[in-house]
């Protein structure tokens, strides 16, 4: 009897131990799920809100955040006509359910008969760190500037993008979460030192964890944006002097952080061409969305311009 009992436990033992085993799996089954939909989450929440980023703020309008420095009052006012085309994801996108990710994405093939339209017709690709020196009279510009930039520090920039960058030596500007790198969907360190090793493209930050920047306390937007650059400083020994506002909000506050730090320009996601030393901290950039051929060059050269 004893020796029956002494079965039906040991029997029970291996029934608790694998349903033990099974309940760890589960939870690491769903916290590796968790892990990579609340990065998603994390991004993706207020995408759909950048596309209404389209004005500059009326508290900053006209304001004095505008300029980088004391000095540049001093400086005849000068306009640049420089389209700044916005990208976030570049890649074949597997899940046809996700709405968002397929509104903000454009194809490789797309992205490279892009760039194979503006290199026929002459542009000159730039940095935004380039662009910043134009402002400052360092510099001047040439003829048919152009740039690319990246928002976000998706996986699919080190995959998708930069090969083709590459391919025909175009440069461009990846505006980059450190708190989110390593993380699913997001660049790992070492493709980042890839990328930098390119000489192609340009580093910039995008906050710490890709927060809204507009109306938030002054504390909290200075550590988002402060940290980010040094982060990306110190991890790949780099300088950072461009910056962009996750989903396109900022606010005065926000512009005075991003000067006050060291930033020397930060782009916006209000449509425009015109860039100056009046908006080098709300630069204006383009979604080209997914034009080739003559429909891209139309649609930058309809594009308005006064001096």
């Amino acid at each position: 009897m004893a020796a029956k009992k002494k079965g039906i436990h040991i029997h029970l033992y291996h029934w608790q131990l694998f349903a033990l085993v099974f309940l760890l799996i589960t939870i690491l089954a769903i916290f590796g799920i968790y892990q990579t939909n609340f990065y998603a989450f994390s991004v993706h929440r207020n995408e759909i809100k950048e596309l209404q980023q389209q004005t500059v703020p009326q508290d900053i309008k006209g304001a004095s955040v505008a300029t980088s420095s004391a000095s540049e009052s001093f400086f005849p006012q000068q306009t640049f006509r420089v389209p700044i085309l916005m990208y976030h994801y570049v890649e074949y996108v597997k899940d046809k359910g996700d709405t968002i990710r397929i509104s903000l994405n454009i194809t490789p093939f797309t992205f490279e008969e892009e760039i194979k339209t503006l290199i026929g017709a002459g542009y000159t690709f730039m940095t935004n760190a380039e662009l910043a020196d134009v402002l400052d009279k360092k510099t001047t510009l040439p003829a048919k500037p152009i740039l690319l930039t990246f928002d976000d520090g998706y996986r699919d920039f080190y995959t998708d993008v930069l090969p083709i960058l590459k391919k025909y030596h175009v440069k461009a500007t990846a505006y980059i979460i450190p708190g989110f790198l390593n993380k699913p969907n997001n660049l790992l360190d070492d493709q980042v030192k890839d990328i930098v090793q390119s000489g192609l493209v340009e580093i910039g930050a995008h906050t710490v964890h890709h927060v809204w920047l507009k109306g938030r306390s002054l504390k909290d937007v200075t550590d988002e944006v402060s940290l980010s650059k040094t982060m990306l400083e110190q991890q790949f020994h780099i300088a950072v002097v461009s910056f962009a506002y996750p989903y396109g909000a900022f606010d005065s506050q926000a512009v005075r952080v991003v000067k006050s730090v060291g930033f020397t320009s930060a782009v916006s996601t209000a449509p425009g061409i015109q860039e100056s030393r009046a908006n080098r901290f709300f630069l204006f950039r383009l979604r080209p969305g997914g034009r080739t051929g003559q429909a891209l060059l139309d649609f930058l050269d309809k594009q308005t311009f006064q001096q």
